[in-house]
């Protein structure tokens, strides 16, 4: 399977390494598209979120908001983190946020490319999985039959899986919405979710929506296109997701 680009956000407060690692990414890792480089976090955020990359090189020491605050403001967001820094102390910091790695400044263009074949090494492992599960779980439907326990104020609440429609993120809780009934707002991640419910025949379609793919109705062309689900609700396609979603849905 040929590993598709991956694609990154920078983020350094100086414009110096900014612009030099962006430099060595261009020249030494083709694999590589940077779509997004700021020296601003607070600006940095709303890109994220619209572009949708695959992975962030973080610097961590910045004035007003570092890099690890910058996370916390980002919240529920699926990409591999790559810290650069300065100071060989902060390593151990992130290791502990589970970052995918991280460089020392000023970047050496070995230990770049180092980090950049593991990650691409990782990411087609990933997709393998990944599409194996999602592949395998076609030709098991009835097991939507089972149920979930999903966390309430007053308990837990059992809903059988084929019932679900979808579930969208909402500022670190999720929105299950039902093909009857209204939507039920649970104390977990999307994440969570998505864990559990892939094997089931869903599939991320986007940051903030997981979809249950008996329930598409119809799927609209377009930068990363739509989905028309059963129940009348209209879902956009990441632009990241959608190559990985028409192929699975061509199956």
């Amino acid at each position: 399977m040929s590993i598709q680009n991956i694609k990154a956000i920078l983020i350094d407060d100086e414009l110096t390494s900014l612009k030099n690692l962006k430099q060595k990414i261009d020249e030494f890792c083709k694999q590589i598209v940077v779509i997004g480089a700021f020296d601003k976090p607070e600006e940095a955020i709303p890109a994220i979120r619209d572009l949708m990359p695959d992975v962030l090189f973080l610097d961590i020491e910045m004035p007003k908001m570092n890099g690890f605050r910058m996370l916390e403001q980002l919240g529920d967001y699926n990409a591999e983190i790559i810290f650069t820094t300065a100071y060989n102390h902060y390593a151990i910091d992130a290791l502990r946020v589970s970052a995918f790695d991280y460089l020392v400044k000023p970047v050496a263009i070995e230990d770049l490319e180092n980090t950049v074949k593991r990650l691409l090494a990782k990411k087609e492992m990933h997709t393998r999985e990944r599409m194996h599960v999602l592949k395998q779980s076609i030709n098991q439907e009835k097991s939507q039959e089972n149920k979930i326990a999903v966390p309430l104020t007053d308990g837990l609440e059992f809903i059988v899986i084929k019932d679900i429609v979808r579930i969208e993120s909402s500022a670190g809780y999720s929105r299950i919405f039902l093909m009857k009934g209204q939507p039920i707002l649970v104390t977990k991640l999307l994440k969570d979710f998505e864990d559990m419910l892939t094997p089931y025949h869903f599939f991320r379609v986007h940051n903030s929506h997981l979809i249950n793919l008996k329930y598409i109705k119809k799927y609209l062309r377009g930068i990363g296109g739509q989905v028309l689900l059963e129940n009348g609700d209209i879902i956009d396609v990441s632009r990241r997701k959608k190559d990985e979603f028409i192929n699975l849905i061509h199956m």
